[in-house]
């Protein structure tokens, strides 16, 4: 019955059959965690456990889906599906389903996600006559959600002395108002947002005894993936679920904590043993992902944090290439060499694009690396960017699935009242939320009332009002009774959007038509899938609500599969957790940049930021690439750039640096290959300020150049430039260190440059 376990190395399997009690697997990058919770749960079932007292939170719905479709394949169909497995925001939400009452929400609340947030803080900001500039949305929204993270409520943040001053100091004293009134509208509409999926369980959960009780003798064996993971209010919901039995499965790894910006505390996971003295540790050493030089590397890196729970990753494949270490002059140097690199990489080792990723610590540095790779016609996506359910077209048809789930649900509401174009104007839906406001009431609960002389609209208005309004309650009648597709293509043709896209013939309407079509599509699948599983509240059809629901808690990385075409990534470090690629390159590796500038004043923070390098080395399988630019533009200003004392931590015996040299301009690497004989200098002195002590890859020429003093420099001087060759001064302005001239080079045009670093020869 038990023979899959014979698939689980030495450490695994003893993780595996420890089933009673609390539990810690501290599982290192590549060696199996994923195997180790899927084995454990197939384990559990297998030993008689019933699936429904089985509880797995992980922290995306694609974690999830993949477990739970390899636990089947273990164990068979049978009972397997109806094991309590998702996110914890899936999952609390499914509780909240079945509870919310007792804190008077419905049970088809809305989930709003951060854009209606958004768009709600922003209408609360206006309403309030409040300077946008000062309270700007993102900020409120950043201090709404750490509050609700460490399960501080409008009120609570109100009365807190510490918090309200740290506010005040900021010059943004009314954020505790903007919370309250936030929160008050939320309840309005029988909406919650993320923060308060979480939330409000933690106050089910401390307030109603009995619906605790329920839950403890419910969920009998429980696991946890990514625990380093987990924020306050995520650690008291698992804390109280697990009281009763304690039998409690931790999955993580302290050393890839890297989402404390989101709330994430690593002490959850350093201190779990605190909380469980007769804890059992397992630890997950072996490396089954990358090559003996990565993981040495990846060792090197991160014994040098302090707060950690000690573990050596080992591996037993080949040795592997050295790690390749690339000096731009420049950004734009910097991706022009990545992308030779990518290319030669493809050409000698016959790859496809899909096999390279490249990292970086900000959004704004893909920049560079865009350009570099379109102008060698190489294919890449972004990810972090634009998603398929965040199109506008497919807002607009889920704002209508929205409303018919729950007509009080404002955000959706006021986003299609009038799309189609209806003839309900913006003059009309501002009366109508004053009057809302006035009378205390719901959006929905007005428009029900559009007779009221109060409103004061004409009897056209009043018509259009009411015709949308039945429309909406004919959708709602028809929830239960149609599955999800037959009602969302009903909605879809019956609300005019369908006829909208229909009727575009332009490219762009043409591309919306069919994005609404996919959107369709998914609906489709998602109503044909067996229906099987736990039934909270007797349904013998996937319906709207629950495909809405799967929606509203997809997280980004559930969105990375969504094309299967062959391109590159390009990547976030924080987004590439998780991932793996064959061929990676971290760029950016520049002091004030990776590590940023903002983590250098804690060793906390310093330490964060070493663990996010950790796990960027660590999603390389093959060939690791390093990168980093001695100039960097930053708001215009051409900056030197010092390399990042990471590098410093990267045992130069494991680096292969290029070299390079510099033909009328261009760069040309030797033997036209990229990556040429190792340079014989190490990388000691990275730190050092006098960044000719940098162990270089330099144009032969360099040493013979000779410039002239910036300040002699004047309009229309020729002068020569070691790298751009002879060229004509257009234009000098500023003064002091931030003096530049604009420079005309023949066969290259126009280039402003820093004085201080721009190394000009005076020649006539």
């Amino acid at each position: 019955m038990n023979n899959f376990l014979n698939d689980l190395n030495k450490e695994q399997r003893q993780a595996v059959e420890q089933t009673d009690g609390p539990v810690m697997v501290i599982a290192g990058a590549g060696s199996g965690k994923t195997r180790v919770l899927t084995y454990r749960v197939a384990h559990l079932y297998n030993s008689g456990v019933d699936p429904f007292n089985i509880l797995a939170l992980t922290f995306t719905n694609k974690a999830s889906r993949e477990m739970k479709e390899r636990i089947i394949k273990l164990v068979g169909d049978g009972d397997a599906r109806n094991i309590w497995m998702g996110t914890f925001h899936s999952i609390f939400a499914r509780i909240l389903r079945i509870e919310g009452h007792r804190l008077g929400y419905p049970s088809n609340y809305t989930i709003y996600d951060a854009e209606d947030s958004k768009r709600l803080i922003k209408a609360i900001i206006k309403e309030q006559n409040l300077d946008d500039k000062v309270y700007q949305a993102n900020y409120v929204m950043s201090r709404i959600s750490s509050a609700k993270s460490n399960l501080i409520s409008a009120s609570d943040y109100k009365n807190n002395f510490e918090i309200m001053n740290t506010d005040k100091m900021a010059n943004k004293p009314k954020i505790g108002e903007l919370y309250s009134i936030y929160q008050k509208r939320l309840k309005k509409a029988d909406a919650m947002d993320f923060d308060d999926l979480l939330f409000n369980t933690n106050v089910l959960l401390r307030d109603f005894p009995d619906v605790l009780y329920k839950y403890q003798n419910k969920f009998k064996y429980i696991l946890v993936d990514e625990y380093q993971d987990t924020n306050h209010a995520q650690y008291l919901i698992v804390k109280k679920l697990a009281a009763n039995n304690e039998n409690i499965c931790v999955v993580g790894d302290d050393a890839q904590s890297i989402y404390a910006f989101r709330g994430a505390n690593i002490q959850n996971i350093l201190n779990f043993k605190n909380d469980y003295p007769d804890l059992k540790t397992y630890k997950l050493e072996q490396n089954y992902r990358s090559t003996k030089t990565i993981i040495n590397v990846a060792n090197g890196i991160i014994v040098n944090n302090k707060d950690q729970i000690f573990k050596e990753i080992w591996t037993d494949n080949d040795e592997g290439n050295k790690i390749q270490l690339l000096k731009a002059s420049t950004d734009g140097e910097e991706g022009t060499m990545v992308a030779r690199s990518v290319f030669e990489n493809k050409m000698n080792e016959q790859l496809k694009n899909d096999a390279f990723a490249v990292l970086y610590r900000t959004n704004a540095q893909s920049r560079s690396i865009e350009e570099a790779l379109r102008k060698a016609n190489i294919p890449y996506r972004i990810f972090g960017g634009l998603s398929f359910y965040k199109r506008k077209e497919i807002k607009d048809l889920l704002g209508y699935f929205r409303l018919t789930i729950n007509n009080k649900d404002e955000e959706a509401l006021k986003r299609i009242i009038n799309y189609p174009a209806r003839g309900i104007g913006k003059t009309t839906l501002e009366k109508i939320i004053i009057a809302a406001d006035k009378k205390n009431k719901s959006l929905w609960e007005i428009i029900e009332k559009s007779n009221d002389s109060e409103l004061n609209l004409n009897a056209g208005t009043r018509s259009k009002l009411s015709t949308f309004a039945i429309m909406i309650k004919s959708f709602t009648a028809q929830l239960e009774k149609k599955n999800a597709y037959e009602l969302g293509k009903h909605i879809a043709s019956s609300s005019g959007i369908l006829k909208e896209f229909y009727d575009d013939k332009t490219p762009e309407g043409i591309s919306r038509y069919e994005n609404i079509e996919e959107l369709l599509n998914a609906i489709k699948e998602f109503s044909e899938k067996e229906n099987t599983g736990e039934e909270v509240d007797g349904k013998s059809i996937h319906t709207l609500d629950e495909f809405m629901q799967d929606v509203a808690l997809l997280t980004d990385a559930d969105e990375k599969d969504k094309e299967e075409t062959d391109y590159v990534s390009l990547m976030t470090i924080h987004a590439a957790k998780g991932l793996e690629f064959s061929y990676v390159f971290i760029v950016g590796l520049e002091e004030n940049l990776f590590p940023s500038i903002q983590s250098l004043n804690s060793r906390t923070d310093l330490e964060e930021e070493r663990r996010l390098f950790y796990v960027a080395v660590t999603r390389a399988e093959t060939k690791l690439t390093l990168s980093y630019a001695e100039n960097r533009y930053k708001w215009g200003n051409l900056t030197i750039c010092e390399p990042s004392r990471f590098l410093e931590e990267v045992n130069e015996k494991y680096i292969e640096q290029p070299q390079r040299t510099i033909v009328k301009g261009r760069d040309k690497f030797s033997d036209n290959k990229l990556f040429s004989k190792p340079s014989t200098q190490g990388i000691s002195g990275f730190r050092n300020k006098n960044l000719k002590k940098i162990s270089s890859i330099t144009s032969s020429s360099d040493g013979q150049f000779e410039s002239d003093d910036s300040q002699d420099l004047q309009t229309g001087m020729a002068v020569e430039h070691s790298r751009f060759g002879k060229g004509k001064i257009i234009n000098i302005e500023g003064n002091g260190s931030n003096k530049k001239a604009t420079v005309f080079f023949k066969g290259i045009g126009n280039k402003q440059l820093l004085l201080k670093f721009a190394k000009l020869k005076i020649i006539g």
